[in-house]
Formats: structure tokens, sequence, C-alpha cells
């Protein structure tokens, strides 16, 4: 299937405080965030028009810089606003919301405190994938190679765009052998997450998901804890090791792009999308749609 590339697109992107038309939405190759890293993202969503938990996505895309040691130049209300503007000029309903933050071209070494930062948010349309039905069918998940580092080793808690690069690697591979996605476990061999997304199991009724100890602890992640602490589920935040996936019954993922999704296997384990996963996948739906 064709796609049109992402900078041959029409529409406006907010930069900087103003809408620019979206292919002037640029910047220099020799930016610090390109070469070092130093950059931090949100994957937000819109329903509707309206954007989901927008100002937790805005607080956590300034403390995700400040872990990278940098100050987004606008506040949480700013940013909420920018975020609405952007929609509403690209007449989008449904759609993807994407906020970025990087040091810019004024310095060119690891050192660049003088750097400045720059802010863009991009939107794109983004219907809702599959539906329920055929979301039950679950996907496949390899187990990546990569870890998730050490929490000494890395700003685990940012959404920090160096930190996904083991996450594009992995998922290509996964995606070469024939899988959706990849799982990765953390630095000690436990489960942790997916690529781009956070994963649960269930087992006697109860919803189990590894400690967000060295990974991003996801707002989609935290709204499927509330979901199912509304409906009396008990949920156990804890360690879980691979050969524990062999007694666990249902599995799914979820974040922002993924929102709810089941998975049927994952390396050698087997999975039985039911009716915890379902629950949770129409309360979401319900919840993001304004119905709940």
């Amino acid at each position: 299937m064709s796609v049109l590339p992402f900078d041959q697109r029409d529409g406006f992107i907010w930069m900087n405080g103003a809408l620019v038309p979206w292919k002037d939405a640029q910047l220099h190759v020799l930016s610090h965030g390109l070469h070092y890293g130093s950059s931090v993202f949100e994957g937000e969503r819109a329903y509707g028009g309206q954007i989901f938990k927008i100002t937790q996505h805005s607080g956590r895309f300034r403390r995700s810089a400040q872990l990278l040691d940098f100050e987004i130049p606008y506040s949480v209300e700013e940013l909420d606003a920018a975020k609405r503007l952007t929609v509403e000029a690209n007449g989008l309903q449904n759609c993807y919301v994407r906020p970025v933050a990087w040091r810019g071209s004024e310095m060119m070494a690891v050192s660049a405190q003088n750097a400045t930062i720059n802010v863009a948010i991009a939107v794109w349309d983004w219907p809702s994938m599959f539906d329920t039905n055929e979301k039950m069918k679950g996907i496949k998940l390899d187990i990546a190679d990569y870890r998730r580092p050490d929490p000494m080793t890395a700003p685990c808690h940012s959404k920090a765009a160096g930190l996904y690069m083991i996450c594009t690697i992995s998922k290509h591979r996964a995606e070469r052998k024939g899988f959706a996605d990849a799982l990765m476990l953390d630095w000690q061999g436990r489960v942790a997450e997916c690529t781009g997304a956070n994963v649960f199991f269930t087992k006697d009724g109860a919803l189990h998901t590894p400690l967000a100890d060295c990974f991003l602890d996801g707002i989609t992640r935290n709204t499927v804890i509330d979901l199912a602490k509304s409906r009396g589920i008990e949920v156990v935040q804890r360690r879980i090791m691979p050969e524990e996936m062999a007694s666990l019954e249902e599995c799914f993922i979820c974040g922002t792009g993924a929102e709810v999704t089941p998975v049927s296997q994952a390396g050698p384990y087997n999975f039985q999308p039911g009716a915890i996963s379902r629950m949770l996948i129409e309360d979401y739906t319900a919840l993001v749609n304004g119905k709940k």
C-alpha cells in the first residue's frame, strides 16, 4: 500500500508559536536533536475533535523535557490551546496528535545548553483501525532481543525520542518474521512492555501488569487500570517473569495507537482473548468517545 510521505502532505503544523504551511515546517540538518537525541514527543489522539486526556499529555511532555535537562518554553495551558488550534486548522475529527520538542542548531557538540528549544505540533487522520470483533482475534508478538535499559542508565520515565531506537529495531525484526509487534523484557529479563504499548495479563479474574519502573508509565495504561478498578477487577502491578506467561490466560496491549488490543501469542506462549479484554475494549472506546 502506497503511503504519502509525511513531508509531502497538505495542511498546517504549529511550530514555535504559529501555524505554518505543512511543507514549511522544517529544521536544519545540524539540529542537536537529530544528532544527539535531545528530543521528546507525545502521542495523543482526538476523537470527535476532542483530544483525549489532553492536559495530562501536555504535563508529561514538559516533564519529559525536564528529564532531558531542557525546558519547553510553553505552559501546559498554551500547549493545550496549540493542539486544539492545530486540530481545528486541519479540519480533522479523528486524528493522531504529535507534539515534539528538540534542541536546535545553535550548538553542535554533546553540550548544547544554549541551543534554542523548538516545539512543533502535527496532526493527521487516524481512524480506529479495527472493530471489537476484529480485535478479539488477537495479534501475535515476537520476543525482542533488546531489553529496556536499567533505569540508572537512561531517563526511562521520559518519552524521549532516543529511547525508541531499540523499539524500532525490535519491531522491524518482528514484522520481518510475520509478527505484529515485539514484547520487550527489562534489563533483568522480566516482562516489560511492547515497542510502543504497555502489556496486561489476566489470571483468575484479576489483571496483572509489570511495574512501570524502567519504562514509560503510559497514560493509556493508567486509564485501563482505572477502568478495570471501576468494574471491580483487581489490578496487580508486579514483576512478571517470561515463563509465567504459560499460566496466564488473557493478554492485551494498550497505548494511544493500539488503544486496547488483545494478544493471541507472545513468543512460545498462547493466550485466548476473552471477556475481560472485550469489556475493557468496549469501556475504553466508550470513554474516549465521551460516552462513559
